[in-house]
């Protein structure tokens, strides 16, 4: 009996569109950056079934609450974050693994932490933190990992709109900056306590 294989997409012209179309009108025009985006193939990122919207200008559903952002949010953020070949970074992942492979080959070492972990984060000082979705609040264990004048890029909700932020940390706390709206999933973990109000 002989097993028909489907046939491996060629997805190289919706990378390039999505550079061309997504990343460089929104101010992601790091070669650097772009470079990673060109040579990573998002399908891989996401289940099968998500595979022909992998390269959508939306955030692509994962189930369990979990999403991979759209490139832009990523774009966005390498760009926000500043990266360094001798960042030591730690990376709180969404769920797909694709944030970490995109930055691993632009930094000195990357560390991957769950959501659920985040609290009890262990090692640093990272001078890098960057989450790979939306908080609420800011656990004091990735506090305590993060090195003095460490930053931080993530995405941040306010009053129900989630937004790209970045922080720095100084005299032991870190402070948030929030920039433009950006697609990204609230963290399971990340979420402040729901209290009743008129």
């Amino acid at each position: 009996m002989t097993v028909l294989s489907e046939p491996a997409l060629d997805t190289s012209a919706a990378r390039r569109a999505m550079i061309d179309s997504q990343l460089r009108p929104s101010g992601v025009n790091d070669p650097a950056v772009l470079a990673r985006f060109a040579a990573l193939a998002r399908e891989d990122f996401v289940p099968a079934a998500a595979r022909s919207v992998a390269y959508m200008d939306r955030a692509v559903p994962l189930g369990n609450g979990l999403a991979l952002a759209p490139a832009i949010t990523h774009g966005q953020m390498l760009v926000e974050a500043d990266l360094r070949a001798d960042d030591r970074v730690l990376l709180v992942d969404g769920g797909t693994g694709y944030l970490a492979a995109l930055v691993k080959p632009l930094v000195g070492s990357v560390d991957v932490i769950a959501p659920e972990d985040a609290a009890k984060a262990k090692g640093g000082p990272y001078t890098l933190l960057l989450i790979d979705g939306a908080i609420e609040t800011f656990p004091e264990g990735l506090n305590k990992v993060l090195a003095e004048d460490g930053r931080v890029v993530s995405g941040l909700v306010e009053r129900g709109v989630t937004r790209l932020a970045v922080g720095r940390k100084a005299a032991g706390a870190v402070g948030f900056l929030t920039l433009a709206e950006a697609d990204f999933a609230v963290l399971p973990g990340f979420t402040k306590p729901r209290k009743w109000s008129f």
